[in-house]
């Protein structure tokens, strides 16, 4: 399978709103393997990003960004990614595997059903709150705990913890 030549960062209503973003385009990628829904959550009354992989539901959190990094978010997603992935335990080049472009492609959120998902992700980060490290940006062990859990997602059916389902996928890519 030949790789997407952009991969494709889906942006939630109130994300578009916080980084003041008014045009978006609809994605263009049909393969969800190759695409991420980003969404602004609070917690603890800090604006963090919620990063939901659309086709596992593997999700990571970053607390509490700074305006310069909303500015740079690609940047920021990327960084994130790869530390979620290394505390997770998967080799370096995963990272590289579900995000090998120069340049991601902002878009709208790829759909209801993964949007669904993403919803039920921060459910499920809310619920592990007290698990965050407020000294830290990354948050392996809150990670760590919402992709333990058994969930649904849009890529697979079943039950089934999104890290052994991220791990599974990337093995396809």
């Amino acid at each position: 399978m030949s790789a997407p030549k952009s991969i494709e960062l889906g942006l939630t209503i109130p994300l578009q709103r916080y980084l003041h973003i008014k045009t978006i385009p609809y994605g263009q990628e049909a393969d969800r393997r190759f695409c991420w829904d980003l969404h602004v959550i609070a917690l603890r009354e800090r604006a963090g990003l919620l990063a939901v992989h659309c086709y596992t539901r593997y999700t990571f959190v970053l607390y509490d960004l700074n305006p310069l990094e909303w500015a740079r978010l690609p940047d920021v997603f990327s960084d994130g990614l790869r530390r979620s992935l290394s505390a997770a335990g998967f080799p370096a080049k995963t990272a590289e595997r579900l995000y090998n472009s120069e340049v991601p492609l902002f878009t709208r959120t790829h759909g209801r059903r993964e949007v669904a998902f993403l919803n039920r992700a921060w459910e499920d980060v809310i619920a592990a709150e007290l698990a965050l490290d407020e000294s830290s940006q990354s948050q392996p062990l809150l990670d760590q705990l919402v992709n333990a859990k058994l969930s649904r997602c849009a890529g697979v059916e079943g039950l089934g913890p999104a890290v052994k389902r991220l791990a599974e996928t990337v093995c396809q890519i």
